[in-house]
């Protein structure tokens, strides 16, 4: 790594001290000392690069690597044996496997030219893999000739999972439009009133309360809700205040995104029904929600009402039972409702986080 001239003088050493009385002697010593100097200084430098740098001889050979180049391969290298690269095994974007005699590096060897533009995977010797964007480039003597090359490889992983993420999280968001859509010509087709004004208000509830989950699962980038924050939403008009009318208890329990979307019609048909017909229509009415974890995987929530007027079961199926019913069973859940003097009460089990389909209520 030092200059033409300092190594030529150091390669033409021996004849000039083969010659009697040469004066040349302590030049030749000081110029070696300078070269192994600047060498060192040169080593120093790219190992005190982040970047994974290596460089070949003309045939391929490994010559040099810096620490960062072993990081990124998980392994070193053999100098002078390893050919084209440092990593263990590569492989192509699409997954299949990439001979080193194929990759860059040697391409950059045998046509003499700079590769860029393209992308490997390297696969450490502990199975892990690593996404890069190689730099090979040819490095040539004064005549022109290819004498070795120097590459540079990219760690990109970090921005290849963040492009996955992406992808998915847009996926994700595509999938629950068309399902939210779904739902609400559901809600549309299920909705029943005497007047538009009613059908208005009732159709605004119902989308409003598709808006706060939907909220909900945006924060957490749609990987779900948490339950306790979706039941704060639908009661917040009756927790405030010297005498709240609603009373929460159950830890913070993660919903799928499928489960929190139900959920949300669910809680949102409850409270409704109690605000027109039951405990939250008194002054003196109070409503309790609860929940459980009865099985790893299954949840139980519990909403009970006291204080309001006497409970009997309907003589028909109202509306907005045919919507709660409608979206326990697409949550592939279980409801069972308790029409007690003391307030209508129910239990409704539902799966966490897994198993349910995306399909709209029926």
């Amino acid at each position: 790594m030092g200059s033409t001239t300092e190594q030529s003088a150091i390669e033409a050493a021996p004849d000039s001290l083969s010659r009697p009385g040469s004066g040349k002697v302590t030049h030749l010593v000081a110029a070696e000392a300078r070269f192994h100097e600047r060498e060192a200084r040169y080593r120093e430098l790219l190992n005190a690069l982040p970047a994974a740098i290596y460089t070949t001889d003309a045939a391929g050979r490994i010559t040099f690597y810096n620490d960062a180049a072993v990081a990124l391969a998980g392994r070193r290298p053999v100098l002078g044996t390893d050919e084209w690269c440092v990593t263990w095994r590569l492989y192509k974007p699409d997954g299949s496997p990439l001979p080193h005699h194929e990759c860059p590096m040697a391409v950059a060897l045998k046509e003499g030219r700079a590769v860029r533009g393209e992308e490997a995977i390297a696969e450490r010797p502990d199975g892990s893999r690593v996404w890069f964007v190689p730099y090979p480039t040819p490095l040539r003597d004064e005549s022109g000739a290819v004498v070795g090359a120097v590459n540079m490889l990219v760690d990109i992983t970090h921005r290849k999972q963040a492009e996955e993420r992406q992808t998915l999280l847009a996926n994700e968001v595509d999938h629950r439009a068309n399902n939210i859509f779904a739902v609400i010509q559901a809600a549309l087709r299920l909705t029943r009133a005497s007047t538009v004004e009613e059908f208005r208000r009732v159709m605004e509830g119902r989308i409003g309360a598709l808006a706060r989950a939907h909220n909900l699962l945006a924060q957490s980038r749609w990987a779900g809700a948490d339950l306790r924050r979706l039941v704060d939403e639908e009661l917040k008009p009756y927790l405030g205040g010297d005498r709240p009318r609603a009373r929460i208890d159950g830890d913070p329990t993660p919903l799928s995104a499928a489960v929190a979307q139900c959920l949300a019609m669910i809680l949102h048909e409850l409270a409704a029904n109690a605000a027109k017909h039951g405990a939250l229509s008194s002054p003196a009415g109070r409503v309790h929600v609860d929940w459980r974890i009865v099985a790893p995987d299954r949840l139980a929530l519990r909403w009970a009402e006291t204080g309001g007027p006497p409970a009997g079961a309907p003589a028909r199926v109202g509306v907005g039972t045919k919507v709660i019913r409608a979206a326990v069973a697409q949550a592939a859940g279980d409801i069972r409702f308790d029409w007690a003097p003391t307030g209508m009460a129910c239990e409704i089990q539902l799966p966490l986080a897994k198993g349910v389909e995306d399909r709209p209520p029926q």
